[in-house]
Formats: structure tokens, C-alpha cells, sequence
């Protein structure tokens, strides 16, 4: 059973919580609630039931939604108030001793408010979280079924199956205004390693969890090559090789039977109509440690304004050219560009499907080797679709690393960036940000990320003023689109309505003074990952970083 409850300490204000409980009594009564008789149990607690959800709002074949409850009371000085009375009277038994199986006796708690309170000044007005992930998602799904019956795996017990409950908690402190910080955050993964295994080696979790290896590096800094002006950045290392060998389980795990990976992988080397290429020996193995993400976008702001270049570092740069370039050769919807010294294959035929699986999200589902359609022992054929994540994607390896573009103008953008003076890393607002960052990861991470939030947020503000969102061509759009569409495709290919009217908003440049300037660091840890995000003010970074200079 999933069950909220809210917590609050109202000294010297009970009259006032008093005066708000029969406030919202009154809404509740007009919103067609019924007043429960009292609980014997609990009897201070007030409870009101809210009509359930009519069948025929719901699609057919859907099950009817459960009675939703309020509940709440005030005991002493602490207003609960929760959606079921049984946690509820739970919690008001432990008010005045606590209780002994308390969220403070966990390991996994007590070491994530060691690790985060090391940084956080005794004294600041904090907001701690924390959450069991996968245990949270398991109450969800039973919580929350479908809408409509559908077919596919189960992703969360496939994540369990793969070693993912490696991952026991998460957990932070939020602090407000904190200095020079209008926002700070320190989090943590906790995720030590299974018994007998040693921190931080490749083999310290089992099946596809072994992905998770996140090398610390004395240094992430944005190449030479990154423009100036760009809306964010970001670098992290990441073990590509153990990841590829750990990520086959997953495969066969999500499409429901084992070797379909090898088989994948077997006919990209062996099938004559191919591009008979080995992935591990001739692109992965000649790959290093380093992928970086750089984003920007071009005016004027509409559906497919977005930029995006992932760059992986190449060991072997000359290979990992002519493996994308066998590859790319035998792809009809592939077209050779060249671009100064550079060779450039830009995705040129939309028309033309790729395969790809589809998720099991509410707007999509992945063939399972049991579905009825396939006969419990068939293979699946992988659904061909018209929808690319990066239509317009554009491939090259240049500069020590394989580049892949959402457009190929923002891939020559970044190919021309060489002039050291007009880096990202010598940029004003970035010089305050690396400063802030390395005040909490002093000597290594595995991660750092900067971002200008007047140019990050700015399509997606011009997008909801328009209602325009769910035409996004970006790939968060796209993402939202799979996440919030209502399941089934329409002849327009929008699968959703846009949940915001952002058509009273004002204009950007009223607001975009407001937005600063956002930086996070992240160290892999003997057990799990320690990460810190901040939100500097756009005046103070540019002050701070020109006083520096």
C-alpha cells in the first residue's frame, strides 16, 4: 500500500491550525467528500472520503479507482495529515517515544547524512529527503496499475533481476539561499558493494548493474573545442568497455530471451548485406572514459530549435573513423558531407524507418518473446518506426573523439571552436562555477556539469507559451511525449496534450534576469556516488569571477 503523510510542527500556532483544518473540512464537503464516523482507534483523527472515479471516465477494461481519503489531526502542536488513517494513527502512537524500527537505524540512512552533512553548515535551514528507489517504485506500480492492459516486460522487476538493487537508497539535504548559493543540494546514491566484492572494481555488482562504474579523474574541463556561448555542458567518466560487456543480460531480460544480443551483435560483423563490422574489437575497445554533452539552441524558438553534440573520447581515433565509416557507407539514409578536413555523415532520408525497441512507457510497449501475437516460443521482430530520437543526426570523429549531432550545423559549430579565447572554459560564468564546484571536490570526480539556465530553459518557456510542447522535435520532448502521452498513436503523431496552459506567461526577457547560472560535481565513493549541485545568481557569478581575474 503506498501512503503519504505530512508532518508539521505548529508551536504557537495551533490556533491557526485549528482554523485551517475546519477550512478544509468545508472545501472537502464541497468537493462531494463524506465525514467518516470517528475511529476507535484514533478517534482525534478527522476523515473524509473523496467520491471514487466514475467508470465512465475511465478507458474500458479499466479498473475502477479505490476511494481516496483525508486525514489529518492535531496532537499537541503537530498538525498530520496523511490519505490513509491507519499510517496515520501509526505515526501519532510514535509522537511522544518515537519508535525503535526508526528510518534513522538503516545503514543506507545513516550513511548518506554522514557523507552529506560534511559540507552543509550546522546551523542552515535544510530539506532532507530520501528514498528506497527500487522499494518505492514496487509500492508505485501496485499502487497506480495501468489504465489499460498492456503487454511487454516488467521493468521494475527486470531492474531487480539485473542487479539494480545494488542501488538501496538516495538521499539529500536542500538548502536555500546558502551564501553566495541561491540553491545547493548534496546527494547521495548509496550503493555499496556485495559482500566479499571490492569497492569500486568492475565486478563489485553483478549483471548489468557492473555498468554503473563511474571512474573518478583528477580533472573534467571542457575541451578547447566547446564554443563559448553554448547553453550547458557536461562530462563524465564512465567505463565503456565494462559497460558493453555487462549490458547483454539486460538485452535479452527486457526482449525476453537469451542470445538476442549475440545476435545483434553477430550480424553486424557477419551478415553480408551488413556493414560486418566487430562493435567490441573495432569501435568499443578504441573507445576511453570521457563522454561529454554539450546543448544549445537557435533562434527563432520552434519545434526543432534544440542542439545537441554527444563527443566519446577516442583512444584510437583513426579506427573508430574508418569503423563509422563502413558503417555509415552501407546505410542508404546516410549521406558522405565533407566539411573543411572533416567527414561528416548526415542523416538525410526520414522517410526511410530504423528499427528500434519500444519501451514500455504509457504511449509505447516492447515485443516480449511470450506475447500471444508471437507464439511463446517465437522470436520477436524488433517494431520499425518512423520516429528517430535525433532525425537530423549528423556523425564525424574529429578532435580526439566520436562526435554525434542532433543537426549537422551545430556539429560544424562545434568543429570550427578550435580558438582557445573563445572557449567555454574561459567564459566568465563558468570560471565562478568551477571555482564553486571545486570548493566541494577538491583533488577528483567522475562527473562535472555546467549550464546557463536563461539559455537551457528558454525553448522550453517559448514552447509552453505556444502550447506547443508536445510538438518538440528535442529529444526531452520526445521523452515527455512517450512519459505523458495517452498510449495510443494519433494520425498526427502527438500522442499527448500539453498538461500546462503557459499562454499566460509573460514574455522571456521580462523573466530571463532571474535565471542564473547551474553547476553540479559528482565522486564515486567506496560505496555509492556523492554529488553537489548549485545555482549561482547571473550578477554574482559575473562579479565573482571577474574579481578572480
Amino acid at each position: 500500500m503506498l501512503a503519504s503523510v505530512l508532518l508539521v510542527d505548529a508551536t504557537g500556532h495551533e490556533a491557526e491550525a485549528r482554523a485551517m483544518m475546519t477550512k478544509v473540512g468545508e472545501r472537502l464537503v464541497e468537493q462531494k467528500a463524506t465525514k467518516l464516523p470517528a475511529s476507535k482507534t484514533a478517534p482525534q483523527v478527522t476523515v473524509y472520503q473523496l467520491p471514487a472515479t466514475q467508470a465512465g471516465t475511465l478507458p474500458a477494461g479499466a479498473p475502477l479507482q479505490q476511494p481516496r481519503q483525508v486525514a489529518y489531526a492535531l496532537v499537541g502542536s503537530a498538525l498530520v495529515v496523511g490519505d490513509h488513517l491507519g499510517q496515520l494513527s501509526q505515526v501519532i502512537a510514535a509522537l511522544p517515544e518515537g519508535r525503535a524500527d526508526c528510518l534513522a537505524t538503516l545503514k543506507s540512512f545513516d550513511a548518506i547524512a554522514a557523507q552529506c552533512n560534511k559540507n552543509v553548515p550546522a546551523d542552515a535551514a535544510r530539506l532532507r529527503w530520501y528514498v528506497d528507489p527500487l522499494g518505492y517504485a514496487k509500492v508505485y506500480q501496485t499502487a497506480n496499475p495501468p489504465r489499460e492492459k498492456r503487454k511487454g516486460p516488467d521493468y521494475v522487476s527486470i531492474i531487480a533481476r539485473q542487479g539494480f538493487d545494488a542501488v538501496q537508497a538516495a538521499g539529500g539535504i536542500l538548502i536555500l539561499s546558502a551564501g553566495d548559493h541561491e540553491i545547493c543540494h548534496h546527494s547521495m546514491i548509496y550503493a555499496p558493494p556485495l559482500e566479499g566484492r571490492e569497492a569500486l572494481a568492475p565486478d563489485r555488482f553483478d549483471l548489468a548493474a557492473r555498468m554503473l562504474q563511474f571512474p573518478n579523474s583528477a580533472t573534467i574541463e571542457p575541451p578547447a573545442w566547446v564554443p563559448r556561448e553554448v547553453a550547458s555542458w557536461g562530462a563524465m567518466q564512465w567505463d565503456i568497455q565494462t559497460a558493453f560487456a555487462s549490458v547483454e543480460s539486460l538485452v535479452d531480460d527486457i526482449v525476453g530471451e537469451k542470445g538476442v544480443f549475440d545476435d545483434v551483435i553477430a550480424s553486424l560483423k557477419e551478415d553480408p548485406d551488413g556493414p560486418q563490422i566487430d562493435v567490441e574489437k573495432d569501435l568499443v575497445a578504441c573507445l576511453g572514459k570521457r563522454v561529454s554533452i554539450v546543448s544549445d539552441s537557435v533562434m527563432p524558438i520552434n519545434t526543432d530549435s534544440d542542439r545537441l553534440v554527444i563527443a566519446i573520447e577516442a583512444v584510437d581515433a583513426e579506427k573508430v573513423a574508418a569503423t563509422v565509416a563502413k558503417s555509415m557507407a552501407t546505410d542508404p539514409d546516410m549521406k558522405k558531407v565533407e566539411f573543411k578536413e572533416h567527414v561528416i555523415w548526415e542523416l538525410i532520408d526520414r522517410s526511410s524507418a530504423i528499427p528500434r525497441l519500444e519501451i514500455d512507457i504509457p504511449g509505447g510497449s516492447v515485443p516480449h518473446a511470450d506475447e500471444e501475437d508471437g507464439g511463446a516460443h517465437s522470436r520477436p521482430k524488433l517494431r520499425e518506426s518512423d520516429e528517430k530520437l535525433l532525425p537530423h543526426s549528423a556523425v564525424t570523429v574529429a578532435k580526439g573523439h566520436l562526435l554525434i549531432a542532433s543537426h549537422r550545423d551545430f556539429l560544424e559549430r562545434v568543429l570550427e571552436s578550435s580558438d582557445d579565447s573563445q572557449s567555454l572554459s574561459d567564459a566568465v560564468d563558468y570560471t565562478a562555477m568551477n571555482k564553486a564546484v571545486a570548493q566541494f571536490f577538491p583533488s577528483q570526480l567522475a562527473l562535472r556539469s555546467f549550464g546557463r539556465a536563461d539559455r537551457s530553459i528558454r525553448p522550453l518557456y517559448e514552447m509552453l507559451k505556444k502550447g506547443e510542447m508536445p510538438k518538440s522535435k528535442s529529444v526531452m520532448g520526445q521523452v515527455l511525449n512517450g512519459v505523458l502521452g495517452e498510449g495510443k498513436e494519433k494520425k498526427d503523431k502527438n500522442l499527448r496534450q500539453q498538461k500546462i496552459d503557459g499562454s499566460t506567461l509573460p514574455d522571456f526577457a521580462l523573466v530571463s534576469h532571474y535565471f542564473g547560472t547551474l553547476g553540479a560535481g559528482m565522486e564515486s565513493l567506496p560505496n555509492g556516488w556523492y554529488m553537489v549541485g548549485i545555482a549561482l545568481p547571473k550578477a554574482k557569478a559575473k562579479v565573482d569571477a571577474e574579481a578572480a581575474q
